[in-house]
């Protein structure tokens, strides 16, 4: 049964994405005939040459025959060739169009599912389980289906020479090919084993070079050392367990076709002493024992290719049958003007944890900036995730304007909430794109206007090539004030009704800290606004004060209220000047 849903997943996965590219799949077939074709005429063809040579027959003949095996030789190069072309480019046509599919569904799912594995993981997953398939999804077809043709037909030949011979050979393959079937999947648990070994070494590696410099810093290296040769022992082993397996069907192929020339040499033999066949036919004989198993043994090894393609399926399917527990179908009701945010008894709590935010009851009114304060790990960051549905409450309402946030599509929510974080994410391309982020529907203009509006102007300005200037990967070309901006940019353009700051301004020096102040004072004007502010200063502009504690609220209001009530806690803090408080 296990076996059965195998093969209509791998088939299922299969006419999916080579559906597409029917044409080209339809050439390939049709090149495929034509080689295989050749290949049989071929050895008429030295047939027909050793016996018009022992009968001392036309010379013409001779000649005729060694010009036609030339052609034919030549042209078998020449599909043999466009085969290989077109079975590759099919390859990665349709294995690239899964690896699109896989990776869009991907960041699709929540943000738990990508808190518990690594970018290095999911990338190995994504290309390198899908890169496993590429000759599945073409050079198995196309060889299986090849060497089946090939097989038959060179049957066929030798039945049509000699009888008992022909069905001495088919006996003979059909033993072989039954031997490598009954062991065609031996290897396919171990080597979904091998793929994940993979996967989680090149997990691990991504997150030591990520923390490369806190490794060096903290005398680490030879630890992380021990653990990465721990990854590769582990992946050695998973790896040679699974070859060993998989090396069955190779085993029995090359076995079988020993045991199979031999036969035929000595049926030659005996056949020629007795006059059952000619010289040629015994050249015939052996020569098409050997395309007999040279297509059995090409099975069995994309019958070993084959398993850890099934592998790689299974956790293909595996990823695809995640499914987001974030959903929504609304996608209206929030107005392009700024939204007043509303909290109603919201508690949340991470999967098997304590509870991080409990009971939190809170209006923030449209167009108002609301500073939120607390300690690292009272909360803060993880309401704002709320807002942008990165999680749902474990309990309670979260409101924008009118509309439950749990009613609207995700991607329409984050369209009109945006963040701006202290980690500014930039990418090896150019400005347009990182400004973008690769959406093409903003016109030149309009993006250099908002560079300029922010303060980005004499930057711009001093570029190459304009938008088209490539960024180092990271921003490293770029000082922490300019990746800053970049950022409100990218904000500036959503127009969002919603924005929520992250101490943007908290690694900056006195000048720049001042340029991102006023950029900030711009983005604010006309939006709701929420500041994760790690130093009081931070909030000297805003409206509202909230302070978190252990996840609940111990104050908010009008920042000036709190201000002149000497009683409240922000008042207090004020007083002390307690800046390491948040910390």
């Amino acid at each position: 049964m296990k076996k059965l849903h195998r093969v209509r997943a791998t088939a299922a996965l299969l006419i999916k994405y080579v559906r597409p590219y029917w044409r080209m799949a339809l050439l390939l077939a049709v090149v495929l005939l034509g080689s295989i074709a050749l290949d049989l005429v071929g050895p008429q063809l030295i047939k027909r040459f050793v016996d018009v040579a022992q009968a001392q027959g036309d010379q013409r003949q001779l000649v005729h025959a060694a010009l036609t095996f030339l052609g034919v030789g030549i042209a078998l190069q020449a599909t043999r060739l466009a085969v290989i072309y077109l079975s590759t480019d099919l390859g990665f046509r349709s294995t690239n169009a899964l690896r699109a599919d896989l990776a869009r569904h991907l960041m699709g799912l929540d943000m738990a599912f990508h808190k518990e594995r690594t970018p290095g993981e999911l990338i190995e997953r994504i290309d390198g389980d899908v890169t496993s398939l590429s000759n599945f999804f073409t050079q198995f077809v196309v060889r299986l289906v090849g060497s089946g043709i090939l097989i038959v037909g060179v049957l066929v030949l030798l039945v049509r020479e000699n009888g008992l011979i022909g069905l001495a050979m088919g006996a003979f393959a059909g033993i072989a090919l039954a031997g490598m079937l009954r062991y065609g999947g031996a290897a396919i648990a171990d080597s979904a084993e091998e793929r994940q070994a993979n996967a989680d070494l090149y997990g691990f590696i991504e997150e030591r070079l990520g923390g490369l410099d806190d490794i060096r810093s903290n005398g680490s290296a030879r630890y992380t050392q021990r653990r990465f040769y721990e990854a590769l022992r582990r992946l050695y082993l998973a790896a040679t367990t699974a070859w060993k397996k998989r090396l069955v069907v190779i085993r029995i192929a090359v076995a079988m076709w020993g045991g199979g020339v031999a036969l035929a040499l000595a049926l030659a033999v005996v056949f020629y002493q007795r006059g059952a066949i000619s010289m040629g036919g015994a050249y015939l004989l052996v020569h098409y024992t050997e395309k007999l198993f040279s297509p059995i043994e090409d099975i069995g090894r994309q019958l070993q290719d084959m398993q850890r393609a099934v592998a790689a399926i299974e956790r293909v399917y595996e990823l695809l049958a995640l499914s987001p527990t974030i959903t929504g179908e609304g996608t209206a009701g929030l107005q392009q003007a700024a939204l007043p945010i509303r909290f109603d008894d919201v508690s949340f709590a991470y999967e098997d944890g304590e509870p991080v935010l409990q009971g939190i009851s809170f209006q923030l009114q449209a167009g108002r900036t609301l500073g939120l304060l607390g300690r690292t790990g009272s909360g803060k960051t993880t309401l704002t995730r709320l807002l942008f549905r990165l999680y749902d409450p474990s309990q309670g309402v979260i409101r924008l304007g009118d509309v439950d946030l749990g009613g609207l599509n995700p991607e329409y929510l984050r369209s009109r909430v945006a963040m701006v974080t202290q980690e500014v994410q930039l990418f090896r391309a150019s400005v347009r794109d990182n400004v973008t982020f690769f959406d093409p529907r903003h016109t030149d203009d309009e993006i250099e206007r908002v560079l300029r509006d922010i303060g980005l102007g004499e930057w711009f300005e001093g570029l190459a090539r304009g938008l088209d200037t490539e960024l180092a990967p990271g921003g490293s070309d770029l000082s922490a004030g300019q990746a800053q901006l970049l950022a409100f940019a990218r904000v500036f353009l959503t127009d969002p009704a919603v924005v929520v700051l992250d101490e943007p301004s908290s690694r900056l020096d006195p000048a720049t800290e001042r340029l991102l102040e006023q950029a900030m004072a711009r983005l604010l004007t006309g939006r709701t606004g929420i500041i994760i502010a790690h130093r009081l200063a931070t909030v000297q502009r805003v409206d509202d004060i909230m302070i978190i504690e252990q996840g609940r609220i111990a104050e908010f209001g009008e920042r000036p209220a709190l201000v002149n009530n000497a009683d409240s806690l922000f008042a207090t803090l004020l007083r002390t000047g307690l800046e390491e408080a948040f910390a």
